[in-house]
């Protein structure tokens, strides 16, 4: 008996080892089986199609109070109906499950999770420098993207066509001529790699890009758009994934990584005094009187092998991660928000000056 209880708890003692030491993995089972589909993508029907001449199918547009106008410092007031220059942000999955594989516009709770996290915690970046265009569309949902080859991709196919048409009305009832920066993240990212490529290239409005920011999905330069490597350089992309120095890469070694504390694509490393703030919005903050705290030097930063790595992260407010330890995917705005926020006024400034 007394050989038997020990056999039971040497196996116990190893599932639970294993289960340790695969968390992560049973974690992303749970996650998985969780955000589902009711039934494969040809098994059902799209979502309405937005129609961009209808307000409501914008999460952000010039002129309209919406959560693109918070700021985040006293101030630092929007200047976005004096701007010169236009923005057009994608925003990144918050689409996380559902019975379909692409949202409807009419999903509130998704819209909310939208607004609330992408578009006050990213598309603000950009209300200093430009007007903000950001359009809703027919996300497809988290899990499209461990099936690209099935469902998940004719889900993304079905998004990027909405992002397609979202740009074109932009450029034939906003633009009116302006230069633009492409901005997005994750999701937004991985279209706006698709846009480039389609519908700005080898086009006269690859004269109008100021730059593009596809942050958060691994790309290469096949889009036809020069890498960034300097701060004021106009025409050119710019894109990176955080991970800590140990984390694996989910992406290729010659993705492209540009570093949003010095602006280059060497592999230079900036250090921490680089860093012009992180900035974590809550949901109330960004108005008179409540800001968020801007947190200096709170990461340094080096790209090495297509990926962004950071040392260590030097606040509280940072801790989560995506998916596996040390991706630090969520943040890739957060972290680098008064970087990013700076540059985008650099490279306006640069182009407007340069015309």
């Amino acid at each position: 008996m007394k050989k038997f209880l020990i056999v039971v708890g040497v196996i116990i003692g190893i599932l639970l080892i294993l289960g340790y030491v695969f968390r992560g993995v049973l974690q992303m089972a749970v996650m998985f089986y969780a955000m589902r589909p009711d039934a494969g993508f040809a098994e059902t029907t799209p979502p309405k199609e937005p129609d961009y001449a209808v307000a409501s199918s914008w999460a952000a547009l010039p002129g309209r109070d919406d959560l693109a106008d918070r700021v985040p410092i006293e101030n630092t007031a929007t200047l976005q109906s004096d701007a010169e220059v236009d923005v057009f942000y994608v925003h990144p999955t918050t689409l996380l499950g559902g019975a379909g594989w692409n949202q409807s516009l009419d999903d509130e709770n998704t819209n909310q999770r939208t607004d609330y996290t992408t578009i006050l915690g990213q598309a603000s970046a950009f209300n200093a420098c430009c007007r903000v265009y950001a359009p809703r569309y027919r996300q497809a949902t988290l899990l499209s993207f461990f099936s690209p080859q099935g469902d998940g991709g004719d889900a993304l196919e079905l998004a990027y066509r909405d992002v397609a048409r979202a740009f074109r009305f932009y450029m034939d009832h906003y633009n009116n001529g302006r230069p633009f920066i492409l901005a997005g993240h994750s999701q937004g990212g991985f279209h706006l790699d698709t846009l480039l490529g389609n519908e700005v290239a080898g086009t006269p409005l690859e004269k109008k890009l100021v730059v593009a920011y596809p942050i958060g999905y691994y790309i290469d330069d096949s889009n036809g758009i020069p890498i960034c490597d300097s701060a004021e350089q106009t025409g050119c992309q710019a894109t990176w994934n955080t991970l800590s120095l140990d984390a694996r890469a989910g992406g290729a070694k010659d993705s492209i990584c540009v570093n949003p504390l010095n602006w280059s694509a060497s592999g230079v490393r900036a250090g921490f005094d680089e860093n012009l703030g992180a900035v974590s919005f809550r949901r109330e903050q960004g108005t008179e009187g409540n800001y968020p705290n801007i947190e200096l030097g709170v990461v340094d930063a080096q790209c090495r092998d297509g990926a962004l790595r950071i040392s260590e992260i030097r606040s509280e407010n940072y801790d989560g991660y995506f998916m596996t330890e040390g991706n630090y995917h969520i943040y890739d705005y957060s972290l680098f928000y008064m970087n990013i926020r700076e540059n985008a006024v650099v490279r306006s400034k640069a182009y407007l000056a340069a015309k």
